[in-house]
């Protein structure tokens, strides 16, 4: 019994001493963010591959995107404390990534509500283990609960937190994925756009639609803001949008040139190398998928 008893107890104390070594970075005079490193989720980084951002509403911290683990959430919260210590009454979800929301079971914990789209109830489900569970440590992911939003949003609303006015603007076609949200607030002209922006990796097309995501962004330019944030990338001036905007751009033009060339698409596997993005992180992980995601989407626009 003495042993059980103090396996448990160690148990209990290594999931308490685990650290992200998470360092909130300054944004603007209302905005704290970290940002992940340019890699995928392993057992090294621990999920640490993501934006999370905290908004001093006055009152209270917005939180948007609530990071890969409740461990993550927790630390995240205790850092930007020191600078002001608030609660967090909101999290909005820009998508349904995991790495991006599974920080939410945390602030639920502790009361916050909780944002995201429609995607989030279709698509989520309760049975099924999130890939993070698999790719980060067990200590790292203690404690962590799926929790998906308690308030839906399928079209574009308006949120007053305290002092500040928040738009809530539904990308109502598929982009980076079939649910994604944009977080704007007008009185600091800051655009939260979620993984609409990679800038300092290339950017994944797994579940996305190039023409909807290179529409999402020409949206994008033409608002008014100073500050814009992605989920990787800690570009947060206008420049943040060229990696994305000019990879996909280009992509689409050497993919829909392979098909007019009648290229199966073996042949445009090989030829499209966009060889001036190959310093650029995780490309040699992304560039094919992204080439074989966009050859089967964009071939039904030549039948």
């Amino acid at each position: 019994m003495k042993k059980i008893l103090l396996a448990i107890v160690l148990v209990n104390l290594q999931v308490l001493a685990f650290e992200y070594g998470l360092t909130p970075v300054k944004v603007n005079e209302s905005i704290y963010c970290y940002f992940g490193k340019p890699e995928v989720m392993n057992k090294e980084n621990n999920g640490n591959m993501v934006n999370s951002c905290f908004v001093n509403m006055g009152t209270s911290w917005l939180v948007i995107d609530s990071g890969p683990s409740y461990m993550y959430a927790k630390e995240a919260l205790l850092h930007v404390n020191k600078i002001k210590k608030m609660p967090v009454k909101f999290v909005i979800n820009t998508h349904i990534h995991d790495d991006h929301w599974l920080g939410n079971g945390y602030f639920a914990s502790h009361g916050a509500t909780i944002i995201g789209s429609m995607l989030f109830k279709k698509e989520i489900h309760s049975d099924e283990t999130p890939r993070m569970a698999h790719r980060i440590s067990s200590e790292a992911y203690a404690n962590t609960v799926p929790t998906i939003p308690s308030r839906f949003v399928s079209k574009d609303e308006d949120l007053d937190i305290a002092s500040l006015h928040v738009k809530l603007i539904n990308v109502d076609y598929k982009a980076h994925t079939n649910g994604d949200l944009l977080v704007y607030i007008p009185k600091i002209k800051t655009l939260f756009v979620g993984d609409l922006l990679f800038n300092d990796r290339l950017p994944s097309l797994r579940d996305g639609d190039i023409n909807g995501w290179l529409k999402a962004l020409e949206m994008i330019k033409t608002m008014n803001t100073r500050t814009l944030i992605g989920g990787h990338g800690d570009i947060t001036n206008k420049k943040a949008l060229d990696l994305t905007y000019e990879y996909l751009t280009k992509l689409r033009e050497k993919v829909r040139k392979a098909l007019e060339e009648e290229k199966d698409i073996s042949e445009a596997l090989e030829s499209i190398t966009m060889k001036e993005y190959e310093d650029t992180a995780l490309f040699d992980v992304m560039h094919k998928q992204n080439v074989e995601v966009a050859y089967r989407m964009l071939e039904w626009e030549s039948e």
